[in-house]
């Protein structure tokens, strides 16, 4: 079975207790850190993943850096490192803010500007994108990008929406040069 598969099934099976529960929002925020820490700190990976540590002592790291965490979040994250499958914790992270935000009706959007956008523009970009994708808002994260020329790239999923100038610049290239 793939790994994002099994990452599924994790995640889905936490997804159905924390609705069930009425823990959502709670157990996104949690897995949101979860993954931050997961993905961002590549010394807690490295001991992770590495044989030479044993299950025990990853699952001290685990109860150690996730104290806080709600128990469910912490049964899961000890259940995947008992199964040996600690490569896909984010992944489950992921999978999970994936179901809850399909729950919700919200995508997530990177949005990359040549300055950091007010929250006015990022509400006015949440209410157009989302309908364009059928959804009710979105989850905006801001990029600076200071070799855009100027206007802004918004990816949302796997779609590219590009109202940068350069992308402009680079449409109207392609149709002087046909």
């Amino acid at each position: 079975m793939s790994d994002a598969a099994v990452a599924n099934r994790y995640a889905y099976a936490l997804f159905q207790l924390a609705k069930e529960k009425q823990l959502l929002e709670r157990l996104e925020e949690e897995l949101r850190v979860v993954r931050e820490v997961v993905s961002g700190n590549a010394e807690f990976n490295t001991v992770l993943k590495s044989p030479k540590v044993s299950k025990q002592e990853k699952e001290k790291l685990i109860r150690k850096a996730f104290s806080t965490a709600n128990p469910y979040v912490l049964n899961t994250l000890l259940i995947l490192i008992d199964r040996h499958r600690e490569d896909e914790i984010a992944l489950v992270a992921d999978q999970f803010i994936a179901l809850a935000n399909d729950e919700k009706g919200i995508a997530e959007a990177t949005v990359v500007s040549t300055r950091l956008l007010t929250e006015e523009e990022s509400k006015a970009l949440s209410s157009t994108f989302a309908a364009k994708v059928g959804k009710k808002s979105l989850r905006i994260e801001n990029k600076v990008d200071s070799n855009l020329l100027g206007g802004i790239r918004v990816r949302i999923g796997n779609r590219i929406f590009d109202g940068s100038l350069k992308g402009k610049l680079e449409r109207l290239e392609r149709q002087l040069l046909r």
